[in-house]
Order: structure tokens, then sequence, then C-alpha cells
């Protein structure tokens, strides 16, 4: 059976942490910045982990992650 492949998008948008959990990063902080409250944009900036039901989907993508 082949290698499986790493989908390289996914790679560069998830890291995983020491205890197993899968962080990502927060969407709506790109561009339009100037309607957003400072609160909100600091908000943005915070790293988060990755929901329970979504876990599976980025495991699939993520075969070697070690999670």
């Amino acid at each position: 059976m082949p290698k499986m492949k790493t989908n390289r998008a996914a790679a560069k948008r998830f890291k995983a942490t020491a205890t197993g959990k899968v962080k990502r990063s927060k969407a709506y902080a790109r561009h339009i910045l100037t309607t957003k409250t400072t609160k909100q944009k600091r908000g943005l900036r915070q790293s988060e982990t990755v929901d329970l039901t979504n876990l599976k989907s980025v495991k699939r993508l993520l075969p070697y992650l070690g999670i």
C-alpha cells in the first residue's frame, strides 16, 4: 500500500498541541478591518482548538500530525 499524502494546504493551517489537540487560527481577520471594533480584532488574533465535530476531517487531511 502506498504512503498517504498530507494535504499541504491543511498542513499550513493546523498545528498539533502537546496534549493532542489541534490548534487553528480564526477567520475574518484579513481585510475590511476598518468596520470591525478593536476588541473584535484583538479576539481574532488568539488561536483556538479545532472543534470535535471537525476533528475527524482534519485527521484525514493530516495523517501524520500525531493526534
